[in-house]
């Protein structure tokens, strides 16, 4: 565990925390589809991640209660970005599966939200960007825990 008594450890967790939190408000206007709220959209990303998931399991991996997960579900449906099919084992439950159209859009928003990153990057000396290419799995395996 990082000694946050010591003032240069302290001091990088909160630059670290304030500049990904900037960086992150920052990526999530660069959206395709304006009509999808954030949460929506990490919705479609984590079935784009892991795959089907049954309503209560993705309301676990978004940290939001069932009910709420339930109205996005049923937001996404309308939209046609998910469909809801019977779970292979329990037929009391459905699984909830991203359709093509959401999965065009998520590539699209990739590639937009790469594209911005990568006009900021530019400006990055090789040093830098060495150091970019050194934290990005370090930031990754952070974001994992």
């Amino acid at each position: 565990m990082a000694d946050l008594t010591h003032g240069d450890n302290a001091a990088a967790v909160n630059s670290l925390r304030s500049a990904v939190m900037r960086l992150s408000r920052r990526l999530k206007h660069q959206r395709v589809d304006e009509s999808l709220s954030p949460t929506e959209m990490s919705v479609l990303g984590t079935l784009a991640r892991c795959g089907t998931a049954t309503p209560g399991e993705l309301a676990r991996k978004e940290h939001v209660q069932p009910p709420s997960m339930t109205r996005i579900v049923a937001l996404l449906e309308a939209k046609g970005l998910v469909r809801l099919e019977p779970h292979p084992d329990d037929r009391r439950q459905k699984v909830v599966t991203q359709t093509e159209r959401a999965e065009a859009m998520l590539d699209e928003s990739r590639r937009k939200r790469n594209a911005w990153l990568a006009s900021l990057a530019d400006s990055l000396d090789e040093d830098e960007w060495a150091k970019l290419r050194e934290a990005a799995p370090v930031l990754e395996k952070l974001a994992h825990l």
